[in-house]
C-alpha cells in the first residue's frame, strides 16, 4: 500500500453520521472507493483494516499533462496546406470546360493531362487557371456545332485543327482570330471564302485541303498574311492567277489540284518547296524556269497558254523528261511534213499534164513523118 493516499468521504446522510466511506489514490493515479463497517457507531476507527478494504469502482487514468508551452521550447503549429501546394497543376478555366463539353470532348478527367483524349487538347501552365492553346477535332459527328460562344471561350487557342468535320461554316470571334497562329482544315467546314480566310492575319501556318474555297484568286487570301511560313491550299477548286509576288517569310507553297491559270511568276519558283501540279491551265516560262524543275505543269507557248505535251513513245525511256521546248515542237513538225512528201492530188495532176504534153509532141512528129 505504498504511495497511497486516503481521504474520508462524508456520508450523504446526517452531518453527525459516522464516516464509513473512503477514497484512496494509488501510485498509478487510480482512485479506489471502499466502505468500512464497525460495531461502534459513534466514532469510526482512525484507519480501516486492510483486510476489509473493498474496491468498488476503479476510475480511468487521468488525462495526460499538456506539453510544455514555454516560449523557449515551443514549436510552431503546422499550417494547413495551401491550395497551390496541394496540387501540382492548376485547374482548367471553368468557361473552357463548358466549351469543351459542348464540343463532345470528355472533361471527367483533366483535359490538360497528357496524353489527352484523342490528343485533342494541349494547355498552358498559367495560374490560377490553365487555358487550352491547341485544339484538334477529328471525325466529328454531323450534329456537332461550333458555336460562337464556345469559340469565344476558347479565344486562347494558338492552334486549331479540323479533320473530317463536316460542320457548317463558322464565324471566328475577333479574340480568336488575333490569337491563332496555325489553322488546319482537312475535309471540313464544307466550304470557306477567301475573305474569311484573309481575316486570319497572324497565321504562320495555313493548311486547307479537300475544302471548297471561293475566291477570285490566291491574292485575296494572302494579301495581309505577312507572317506565313507554310501555305497549303490543295484540291480546293481555287481559281484565278498566282500573285506576282509572295511575302518573303514563305518557304513552302502547295497549290496542287486547283483550277489556277496563267503563267507562274519567276519569284515563286525560288521557294524552297513549290507544288502546283494538277492545274491544267497553269504553265511556266521555259526561258526563265528550267525544265528540270519538276512542277507538274506544261510550259507556256508564245501566247502564254500551256503547250500540250506530245504522247510518249512506247519504246522511249521512262526516265526521259516529259517537258519540252517550243522550238523542238516546230522542228518535229517540219520533219513530219518532209517525211510525208508532196500531196497525192498534186502529183496526179502533174503526171496527167506531162502525159498530155508528151502526146501532143508525139502527134506532131508523126504528122511530119507522114508527109
Amino acid at each position: 500500500m505504498r504511495d497511497k493516499y486516503l481521504w474520508p468521504i462524508p456520508s450523504p446522510g446526517s452531518a453527525f453520521e459516522p464516516i464509513n466511506h473512503y477514497a484512496m489514490m494509488s501510485a498509478d493515479h487510480h482512485f479506489h472507493f471502499f466502505s468500512f463497517s464497525s460495531s461502534s457507531s459513534s466514532h469510526p476507527p482512525l484507519s480501516p483494516p486492510l483486510s476489509l478494504l473493498l474496491t468498488l469502482h476503479p476510475l480511468p487514468p487521468p488525462l495526460p499533462h499538456p506539453p510544455n508551452t514555454s516560449p523557449s521550447t515551443s514549436s510552431p503549429s503546422p499550417k494547413p496546406p495551401s491550395p497551390s501546394s496541394s496540387t501540382s497543376t492548376s485547374t482548367l478555366d471553368p468557361k473552357q470546360v463548358i466549351a469543351l463539353e459542348s464540343l463532345n470532348i470528355p472533361t471527367s478527367k483533366d483535359p490538360c493531362a497528357q496524353p489527352s483524349f484523342h490528343n485533342a487538347t494541349l494547355c498552358d501552365t498559367s495560374k490560377p487557371f490553365r487555358h487550352v492553346i491547341s485544339l484538334r477535332l477529328a471525325n466529328c459527328s454531323s450534329y456537332l456545332s461550333l458555336s460562337f460562344t464556345a469559340l469565344k471561350s476558347l479565344s486562347t487557342l494558338r492552334s486549331l485543327s479540323l479533320l473530317n468535320c463536316p460542320v457548317a461554316p463558322i464565324r471566328f470571334p475577333p479574340e480568336l482570330t488575333a490569337s491563332l497562329r496555325s489553322f488546319t482544315c482537312l475535309n471540313s467546314l464544307r466550304r470557306v471564302s477567301g475573305v474569311w480566310l484573309s481575316q486570319l492575319q497572324n497565321l504562320t501556318d495555313l493548311t486547307i485541303s479537300d475544302v471548297q474555297v471561293k475566291a477570285s484568286g490566291p491574292f485575296v487570301i494572302l494579301a495581309h498574311m505577312t507572317k506565313l511560313n507554310s501555305l497549303t491550299i490543295s484540291r480546293a477548286n481555287l481559281t484565278g492567277s498566282l500573285p506576282g509576288h509572295l511575302h518573303s517569310n514563305l518557304t513552302h507553297v502547295d497549290f496542287s489540284g486547283n483550277r489556277l491559270k496563267g503563267n507562274i511568276p519567276p519569284s515563286i519558283t525560288m521557294l524552297d518547296s513549290l507544288q502546283v501540279g494538277g492545274n491544267s491551265n497553269l504553265c511556266y516560262n521555259h526561258s526563265v524556269v528550267s525544265s528540270k524543275l519538276k512542277l507538274g505543269i506544261s510550259p507556256c507557248d508564245k501566247h502564254g497558254m500551256p503547250v500540250s505535251p506530245p504522247a510518249k513513245d512506247s519504246s522511249a525511256d521512262d526516265s526521259s523528261d516529259s517537258d519540252y521546248d517550243e522550238s523542238d515542237d516546230e522542228g518535229s513538225r517540219h520533219k513530219k511534213e518532209h517525211h510525208h512528201g508532196p500531196n497525192k492530188f498534186v502529183l496526179g495532176v502533174a503526171i496527167a499534164l506531162s502525159s498530155i504534153v508528151f502526146l501532143i509532141v508525139f502527134l506532131i512528129l508523126c504528122s511530119k513523118c507522114c508527109r
